[in-house]
């Protein structure tokens, strides 16, 4: 068998895909020599197949195809398959959707609904999608549930990547050069020696550097650029005719200032109290007054918390009423952004595999696979893409230099001094300083401080994990009607770190106005508030630890020549333990700390509200063992007709929520979700191979199908139920071996077939005009009070009157006798409810108060009684969301591709046109207009001269001809982040030249 499969799979088995040549010798299966689709060998049941016999609805690709289609990554890779999507998303990972189905479900404890793999393992974690395609035998898409051969989260399906083994028949070398637009250089080289009749190695690389698609209107630099690259060795032992060894170990690593986010989008509320409204993604600017690090150091916070009595209103850095701080251009065009930090990126990714395959006797075979993965991340990013006008703050910052200087006694510069010397350490006109995004937790107040001429705001997502998987699989080879498949799989994975900062200069000024007025008033040394950025630490500690192992068989019962039987079960078991938390102004951190973490006062801090006492450490543990399977009839009506029918149940864990700050409560974990899924499908030869067509039809049931959502600036996740069918078509006509014509269509409906009731963020009151959306001036988030009876007018002076009640104080019912103690200290200053403007897509009123108490007026005044019954909705008025599409599944895709090889002499030369549309789909479960994703049309065309067999060639191209600047998905944020909406896009249009050589 040496040399007769180094070129597998090429067409799909379900559905082909596009043409994938076989190099057989002439006159046999697959051979090129006349027109018709060559038969195609894949391996998408762990052995080895042609095509048209296996029951699966299969997508593959060659190295060939992969260069005809300027397919060069996953982006690409999505275009032309039927009912596939993919994206990146917010926190440096990405979406690989399939029917419907993909990551929905944000959290170190997550997993992929779509299971990665290469060359058979599974990969946890993989940067494989930040990368270039190389020196690849093939890709292999399966479309979905594989719950026996692959397992635990393969819900959707699978992508399977096949490196190019050493070749043991003889030397080879190729490489290619490319020069394209934004001075893109990418290079790839492979070169493969045996060194004996037994053993050979190969090695393989890419490189890519080119300048940013985007530009920066703050310092008119261009950022999101690549520098990375890619190294592949391989190494193949045959010492026997029955026993193969692979060995591959491969590295990526990419350092520049690629965008984890291509655009923020907002419809400006004037208001405040939304940040962004709900008509259009627009292209303004979220309102500053939205966001947390704005309604903390404003001067209504400070009255309420008595700080304004205690003499430090002239500290505040403004008001919630006035003027958004955030004033300045943001252009319509996703690849032109404002922003006053750079993004920066750096990730890297080590794979070491091995496997034996061993034949015992002629009629069994034995597959042993080793898998080790090592990977890390981090990138940082402008935060909401805008640039902060300092104008505002000058009042404060002068006081605050002031106080420093001991211009207001001893006593305070004691305590402000250290806040000034961190925070503008040149004095109120010079730079100001924000904290690091760094792991001790005393930023910008331990010396770890990034500064600039403007107040900045920023975030940082990092992770680094290890991972390792052993599988055995043993293949039965009987000439009788049954045959089985035997295998199982263990494997570990560990997260040592998983981090989400956002950093902020209102939050660090906070951190040390409130910190040190804190630490005085409780007659405490110089201090401040620890942490001073935001730090959801997923994975501190032990961190995140996945052990998981399954068993799993199929048998294999040929009825007749025609008619076959396929059943498969696997046990899947796995095992979930995390150590995590979330810190932001929690306790006081002495000046001069080193570890904010060490500090004397932590004990006050509570990670864990689930458990009683105060706990440094939120620990959970999880743990699931389901089956799963699939059965399939199939039937061979004629050599080029085939019928089939499957069932198959899907299975992805559940997980852990991340802990949440004391005041919100979420579940702390999700269930598992499960799909059974049911599919048709024909495969169909026409004109002795000049027609190819396939169709497959299917049917799914999911039950509690992953769901998140943002609540305190944290991701959790929820459970919901949907169904989804669809269909899919795909054809390759070869009328003449010259010309070759690929398409494929499908249509997919997704609908939540249960009663969920979520609270929208963009609208927490629900479309309604009796509620009052409130922004939550003690810790920005929002809340919603409507009205029982439909009263309009009742409910808006409810909030009237409650906001009255904080301006005038609220007493402390624990001290009777003292008039100076108060919950809620006078002079606040709130406003009635106001009217959000009349384009914004907001049915409901507004308000800055305080969502506790407007709950405790309500029950004292029995429900609100007085003003005809009101209800105070901590998490917003939910409405149902039964019936709504799932996010990231469009209803209609199609794609086509020409080409036709003329022959010139001995060159060729081949023209080849794309074109691929992708329809709208929802990017939230809400299904809102402003949650739409529009549809897109990609238009690719390129020609290649060949040389004399293909020795060499030169080859042009363009992509994207239109230059559309194709969304394929969105991401929106938080209320206390002022509800902005982050997008997520295609690649420009490129074009270039191409040269390289084989032999």
């Amino acid at each position: 068998m040496r040399g007769k499969l180094t070129l597998l799979a090429g067409v799909c088995a379900a559905a082909v895909a596009t043409p994938s040549f076989a190099q057989n010798a002439p006159g046999a299966v697959g051979s090129d020599n006349g027109p018709g689709v060559q038969e195609i060998i894949v391996t998408a049941q762990r052995q080895s197949q042609r095509l048209q016999t296996v029951p699966i609805a299969i997508s593959a690709f060659t190295k060939e195809n992969l260069d005809k289609q300027q397919i060069k990554n996953p982006s690409d890779l999505q275009l032309s398959l039927p009912n596939v999507t993919f994206t990146k998303t917010n926190f440096t990972s990405s979406s690989f959707t399939i029917r419907g189905i993909g990551d929905l479900c944000t959290g170190v404890t997550c997993d992929s609904a779509t299971a990665i793999h290469l060359n058979d393992a599974p990969l946890f974690f993989s940067r494989l999608f930040e990368g270039e395609f190389y020196d690849l035998a093939q890709i292999e898409v399966l479309r979905g549930p594989q719950g026996t051969l692959f397992g635990r989260n393969a819900t959707s399906g699978v992508v399977n990547f096949r490196t190019a083994k050493p070749d043991l028949n003889g030397f080879a070398a190729s490489g290619e050069a490319e020069y394209g637009n934004y001075n893109s250089i990418r290079v790839k080289g492979m070169i493969n020696i045996p060194l004996t009749s037994t053993l050979a190695v190969r090695a393989a690389g890419f490189y890519l550097k080119r300048d940013g698609y985007t530009k920066n209107l703050f310092d008119n630099s261009k950022i999101d650029d690549r520098d990375m690259y890619g190294l592949r060795g391989s190494l193949t032992w045959q010492p026997s005719s029955s026993t193969t060894i692979d060995l591959m170990g491969q590295y990526f690593r990419e350092k520049d200032s690629r965008m984890r986010i291509q655009k923020q989008y907002c419809q400006n509320d004037p208001t405040g109290v939304l940040g962004c409204l709900n008509t259009t993604r627009g292209t303004g600017t979220t309102n500053s007054n939205a966001l947390l690090a704005g309604i903390l150091p404003s001067k209504e916070f400070f009255a309420i918390r008595g700080l304004t009595a205690a003499g430090l209103g002239p500290f505040a850095l403004g008001s919630v009423y006035g003027p958004s701080q955030y004033t300045n251009e943001n252009p319509a065009d996703p690849r032109v952004v404002n922003t006053d930090f750079n993004p920066t990126y750096f990730t890297e990714e080590t794979i070491l595999q091995g496997t034996l395959k061993q034949d015992i006797g002629e009629k069994l075979s034995l597959r042993v696979e080793g898998n080790y993965q090592k990977t890390k991340v981090d990138s940082s990013q402008d935060y909401n893409l805008s640039v902060l006008n300092r104008a505002g703050f000058a009042p404060a910052l002068g006081a605050l230099q002031a106080a420093g200087a001991g211009a207001l006694g001893a006593g305070l510069k004691a305590y402000l001094g250290p806040v000034a010397s961190a925070l503008i350490p040149q004095g109120a006109a010079g730079p100001l300083c924000t904290s690091a995004a760094e792991p001790t937790g005393t930023g910008v107040y331990g010396g770890h401080s990034v500064c600039g001429n403007t107040p900045l705001d920023f975030d940082r997502s990092n992770q680094s994990q290890t991972a390792w998987t052993a599988e055995a699989v043993l293949t039965s080879k009987f000439d009788g009607p049954i045959n089985f498949l035997l295998g199982g799989i263990y494997g570990k994975y560990k997260v040592s770190e998983n981090s989400y900062y956002v950093d902020s200069f209102g939050l660090d000024y906070f951190a040390g106005v409130v910190g040190a007025a804190t630490a005085l008033g409780a007659g405490l040394p110089p201090a401040y508030l620890g942490t001073p950025a935001y730090r959801n630490n997923g994975a501190t500690g032990d961190g995140y630890r996945l052990t998981t192992y399954g068993i799993f068989g199929e048998a294999y019962w040929k009825f007749s020549d025609k008619l076959k039987l396929t059943a498969g079960l696997r046990y899947n078991n796995d095992k979930k333990t995390i150590t995590a938390r979330t810190t932001l102004f929690n306790f006081l951190v002495p000046h001069g700390s080193t570890n904010a973490y060490d500090s004397p006062y932590i004990g006050g801090y509570d990670a864990d509200p689930g458990t009683a006492g105060n706990q440094l450490f939120q620990v959970r543990s999880v743990k699931y063992g389901e089956l799963t399977g699939r059965a399939v009839l199939d039937y061979q009506i004629t050599p080029d007709h085939l019928i089939y029918a499957s069932y198959s149940r899907g299975y992805k864990s559940g997980g852990i929520n991340p802990p949440l700050s004391p005041i919100f409560s979420v579940p702390e974990s999700f269930n598992p979700e499960f799909v059974n899924a049911f599919e048709i499908g024909s495969k169909n030869s026409f004109g002795n191979g000049a027609l190819q067509l396939n169709l497959t039809g299917f049917y799914y049931k999911y039950k509690d199908l992953q769901l998140s959502r943002i609540v305190a600036r944290t991701s959790v996740n929820d459970n919901v139920s949907a169904n989804i069918y669809g269909v899919e078509a795909e054809a390759i006509v070869r009328p003449i071996r010259p010309l070759t014509i690929n398409m494929n269509f499908s249509f997919l409906h997704t609908q939540v077939s249960q009663d969920k009731f979520l609270s929208n963020p963009r609208d927490f009151g629900a479309g309604r005009k009796d509620a009052v959306i409130i922004k939550d001036i003690t810790n920005a988030a929002n809340c919603a009070v409507g009205s029982n009876s439909g009263n309009v007018a009742g409910v808006n002076a409810f909030v009237a009157a409650a906001n009255a009640a904080i301006n005038a104080g609220i007493r402390d019912p624990a001290y009777p006798d003292d008039p100076t103690k108060y919950l809620v200290y006078p002079g606040a200053g709130l406003k009635n409810p106001t009217a959000f403007p009349a384009d914004g897509g907001i049915a409901s009123t507004g308000a800055y108060s305080i969502c506790s108490v407007l709950q405790s007026v309500a029950d004292a005044t029995g429900g609100g009684a007085p003003f005809g019954g009101v209800t105070v909705y901590s998490s917003g008025i939910p409405v149902n969301i039964r019936g709504n599409k799932l996010p990231g599944a469009p209803s209609v895709k199609f794609s086509a591709g020409v080409q036709y090889a003329a022959s010139i002499g001995n060159l060729t030369l081949t023209p080849r046109v794309d074109l691929n549309f992708t329809g709208k789909s929802d990017g939230t479960i809400f299904n809102g207009v402003i949650d739409k994703v529009p549809s897109f049309t990609q238009l690719n065309a390129q020609m290649q001269l060949d040389g004399p067999d293909k020795k060499w060639f030169i080859r042009g191209f363009i992509q994207n001809i239109t230059n559309d600047n194709s969304v394929t998905g969105l991401y929106v944020t938080d209320q206390s982040s002022g509800n902005f909406t982050n997008v997520f896009t295609l690649e420009p249009r490129r074009y270039g030249v191409a040269a390289g050589f084989k032999f």
